[in-house]
């Protein structure tokens, strides 16, 4: 039987909340990571441990660049001073659902994408990951 999402979500919750020492109520799907939640780099990195250790899954803080760019260079994806165009925005828009370029009130920079990664990205990249692993 392939994993679904929310047979995933309870994990990515209660690593998140452990990392953080929040209450696990508070890791909505909506909820971005290093934004709402105020997870560091350093809390990622214990949030993926924590997750591989709970699911036998491993997502690297790569995997998830890989998810935002895409596979688009760099020089693509954004301009020289490091703001998203319309191609990288484009992507964004294909990947993160919750994503609306319409909503923005200044540019986005390379180093702001990562905080819109959400509880539920984080999900979704962990079934698409496991239900690979289990086709494998």
């Amino acid at each position: 039987m392939t994993p679904t999402s929310t047979d995933y979500f309870s994990a990515v919750q209660a690593a998140i909340a452990d990392a953080l020492g929040i209450d696990e109520a508070e890791a909505v799907p909506e909820a971005t990571l290093l934004g709402q939640l105020g997870a560091e780099s350093i809390d990622l990195l214990d949030i993926l441990f924590r997750i591989e250790r709970a699911t036998k899954v491993k997502i690297t803080v790569a995997d998830i660049a890989a998810l935002l760019q895409g596979g688009i260079p760099d020089e693509e994806f954004g301009d020289e001073n490091e703001v998203v165009n319309d191609t990288g925005l484009t992507h964004l828009e294909k990947v993160l659902p919750q994503f609306d370029r319409s909503q923005l009130s200044e540019p986005l920079t390379a180093e702001g994408v990562l905080g819109l990664f959400t509880v539920q990205n984080l999900t979704d990249l962990l079934t698409e990951r496991a239900a690979a692993q289990h086709a494998a």
